[in-house]
């Protein structure tokens, strides 16, 4: 890891596992609409009791939250935001969003919202730590 990162460590490993994440995500998705015999290219049917679709929202909610991770990682580490703090954080939004995979799969709403706003939470420090290194 080059020396000007190397202190961003934890961050730049999140950053990598939300990547392990996402790829796991789409994995799923297909193996489920395979066999399920889904035509690919038609929608799915909005049901919460079809792994199917359950599959493609987890990895739909973190396709749209992926950037604005990415965005705040970077600006963080831009910012020479405090490295303990934005690891730690940028650790939250990964366990947040792997708690809401695991939730999904096994259609336990109440705890996948938990676990999303485990993962809402950690972005919102992650822009607050960015913040605060900035105008300090």
């Amino acid at each position: 890891m080059p020396e000007w990162i190397a202190p961003y460590a934890a961050t730049v490993y999140a950053i990598g596992a939300t990547g392990g994440l996402l790829l796991i995500q789409i994995l799923v998705a297909d193996f489920a609409g395979i066999r399920a015999r889904h035509e690919p290219g038609t929608p799915i049917a909005a049901d919460h009791g079809d792994f199917l679709f359950r599959a493609s929202r987890a990895h739909a909610n973190t396709n749209e939250s992926i950037a604005v991770f990415l965005l705040l990682a970077l600006f963080g580490i831009f910012a020479a935001a405090p490295t303990s703090w934005l690891g730690a954080l940028a650790w939250g939004y990964v366990a947040g969003r792997a708690g809401h995979m695991l939730c999904y799969y096994l259609d336990l709403r109440l705890a996948r919202s938990l676990s999303f706003g485990v993962s809402l939470l950690a972005l919102l420090g992650m822009l607050g730590v960015g913040i605060a290194a900035g105008v300090r």
